[in-house]
């Protein structure tokens, strides 16, 4: 099937958090602007997901549901198999209505108050008050920003990891918002190091799908087997394909101990053990018919991508958008305004009218960027950059 990714779909009151104005209101203090600001699409999910979603509703009972059901887990297994090369097994899979709920459990399950986490930022900022929220301290393995792209500062993360306090790291692969697909000598570096200093990894893998082309995301527990019992891995079919309002994440743990405890906390202390009915047919049929949507998806946004690029390099050159490797986020270095991240902030939304998000909400190294996700129809993306363009050109005189 072919998609039409071009078509336009009215996503005001809808309850969208992207495009409600009541909440556009609250954050942004107004309610005119184009947003393209939170991560999900403005694109139609997979036909399959659609008929399976139309097909449990027409049902008309929606009670309790199970997910450790054949057809659910079989989903995952070959999902995971045949997209990433890693054969799990089916009961290494715990569910979670999200990634970040999963990780608020683990930070309180897997370390106590007082203890320290490591985040590398600028970073998805829901990382912070995870930490911050449950009572421990953040340590920030600030990334090096150079010729237009980012590395692990491996030094400091090192001494960080050192300390006895520190009990956590969460990786984020690939990374939000500067769109790196960590290579496997990167990961095998970190992983090594928390090794050493008995430092467990949560790794947020929930772009694991999107990656662009030329570049190979590794899940983290392949690298080595020592880091399979030293990792819990999170992915979710929220991203890849557009249904994150259905609430369904596979937290995948091979190690049994940090399972069962991990189960035990999510199910039984937190009561989320329980999933969204819809997102249980919706996520079965997207993993096994939604691979075409999801390849025609990764060439529209690479296409909107290089869109941006050529924008920029034609009408506001001295400004640069990162290479992007993975995910739909398009970073971009507009520190040659010259305005301070409040000062930018309030000028795009009122000369521009347009709501990003601003560098500084994902901590140090990202003053002075802006969050633009691209994964939206052309025109709405090319009407973005006009808006941008025009405002500067008339804030220059």
């Amino acid at each position: 099937m072919k998609y039409d990714f071009d078509k336009l779909i009215d996503r005001t009151n809808t309850h969208s958090v992207k495009w409600d104005k009541h909440l556009l209101k609250e954050f942004f203090e107004t309610d005119d602007v184009l947003p393209l600001w939170v991560a999900d699409m403005d694109f139609q999910c997979p036909q399959p997901v659609v008929d399976a979603v139309k097909k449990k509703a027409a049902e008309e009972i929606y009670g309790y549901s199970w997910h450790k059901t054949p057809e659910y887990l079989d989903a995952v297994i070959r999902w995971m198999d045949r997209r990433h090369d890693w054969l799990i097994e089916s009961d290494w899979m715990t569910y979670s209505p999200g990634v970040v709920p999963a990780i608020d459990i683990m930070i309180r399950t897997f370390s106590n108050i007082g203890d320290k986490v490591i985040v590398q930022t600028p970073v998805y900022y829901p990382f912070f008050s995870a930490v911050n929220n449950n009572g421990r301290q953040l340590l920030q393995n600030e990334l090096i920003y150079e010729n237009n792209k980012y590395t692990i500062d491996f030094d400091d993360f090192e001494e960080k990891a050192k300390d006895p306090q520190t009990k956590l790291f969460i990786l984020c692969s690939p990374h939000n918002p500067v769109g790196r697909v960590w290579t496997i000598d990167e990961l095998k570096k970190l992983g090594e190091i928390c090794l050493e200093n008995d430092v467990l990894v949560i790794s947020d893998e929930i772009w694991h799908d999107l990656i662009l082309t030329g570049y190979k995301h590794t899940i983290f527990s392949t690298i080595e087997e020592e880091f399979k019992d030293n990792s819990i891995i999170c992915t979710a079919p929220s991203k890849t394909f557009n249904m994150a309002g259905l609430q369904m994440s596979n937290i995948i743990i091979p190690n049994k101990k940090l399972r069962e405890t991990f189960s035990f906390s999510i199910s039984r202390r937190n009561s989320l053990g329980i999933p969204n009915a819809f997102g249980i047919v919706a996520l079965i049929a997207a993993y096994e018919e939604g691979e075409d949507w999801l390849q025609q998806v990764l060439e529209y946004v690479e296409e909107n991508f290089r869109f941006v690029k050529g924008f920029l390099e034609e009408k506001l050159p001295d400004f640069s958008m990162v290479n992007p490797e993975g995910t739909y986020l398009a970073w971009i270095n507009c520190s040659s305004l010259g305005m301070n991240d409040e000062d930018r902030k309030d000028f795009l939304l009122k000369k521009a009218k347009v709501a990003l998000d601003s560098g500084s909400i994902f901590g140090p190294g990202g003053e002075g960027f802006e969050r633009i996700n691209v994964a939206c129809p052309r025109t709405i993306l090319e009407e973005c950059m006009n808006w941008m363009y025009n405002a500067i050109q008339e804030e220059k005189g």
